[in-house]
């Protein structure tokens, strides 16, 4: 029993750094083709730029924000008020960086869905193509792309609310809530990634998480590498092309299919 643990455990560890390395892979494969590579920053761009604004004024705010949600430390001796809304502060910061990087993803996929519909349509068809591919036309694509972002978005709130209350206990709100927080957050891009060759499929978002549930070690692997470099300043404007192409081939591997490829048709 216990080797047979052990070797699950060894099997997922290399699961989960086979998921990291197809984001590696989308970085090989978007640096092969210098137009693909500006076709897919030009929405992240834009994303990012929005995004830089608002945690600009996170930041500015950031004194007044801790205040109103610590109200009730205002008869408290200044020490600790002082420190309560310093953590509160710190708090805030973090949950406004980590509601960033779960919903910039799902921002910039619906600013830039005709891009990044066709950086994974060109992976795809050196890969083979798509057997019984389901054409769908672009206000539609918009429509499910819109649905399926705002639902993620508010998983994403869901699950970050906790994390942000918990990030007030000593110690744990450090050290595991960033580690808790990494996971959900990269399981929740993987699964934000994976969905446009998903709809070519004419599959929708409870078929993604059910492939990708299948798969958990390494849709984790892949969606925690991508949220390791979001975290990086311009991360996430500049992975967000490989992470497309990373995500089509964690969806094409979810699905039993070849991701064995060396080069990209041109633009």
């Amino acid at each position: 029993m216990a080797g047979k643990g052990a070797a699950a455990t060894g099997g997922a560890v290399r699961q989960f750094a086979t998921g990291a390395g197809l984001l590696g892979r989308g970085v090989v494969l978007v640096l092969r083709n210098p137009r693909m590579l500006g076709l897919g920053l030009l929405p992240a761009l834009i994303s990012g730029i929005l995004y830089a604004a608002a945690l600009a004024a996170l930041i500015a705010y950031v004194g007044d924000l801790s205040a109103t949600v610590t109200w009730f430390a205002d008869d408290w001796s200044s020490a600790w008020r002082d420190l309560i809304r310093v953590l509160a502060g710190v708090a805030l910061i973090g949950f406004g960086g980590l509601f960033g990087v779960l919903t910039f993803t799902a921002v910039t996929l619906l600013i830039g869905d005709p891009f990044y519909e066709k950086i994974s349509g060109l992976v795809e068809s050196r890969l083979g193509g798509v057997r019984d591919e389901v054409e769908v036309s672009v206000a539609r694509s918009l429509a499910r792309s819109l649905v399926d972002s705002l639902r993620l978005i508010g998983l994403s709130v869901l699950f970050g609310i906790p994390l942000f209350l918990a990030g007030f206990i000593p110690v744990v709100g450090q050290t595991v809530v960033p580690v808790i927080g990494g996971a959900v957050g990269g399981w929740l891009l993987a699964v934000e990634l994976t969905g446009v060759p998903f709809q070519r499929r004419g599959q929708r978002l409870r078929h993604r998480r059910a492939a990708l549930r299948g798969h958990r070690p390494l849709a984790l692997g892949f969606g925690v590498a991508v949220f390791a470099c979001f975290l990086i300043p311009l991360g996430a404007v500049l992975v967000m092309p490989a992470a497309v192409v990373g995500g089509t081939l964690l969806a094409r591997r979810s699905l039993g299919l070849p991701i064995e490829i060396t080069t990209l048709p041109s633009l």
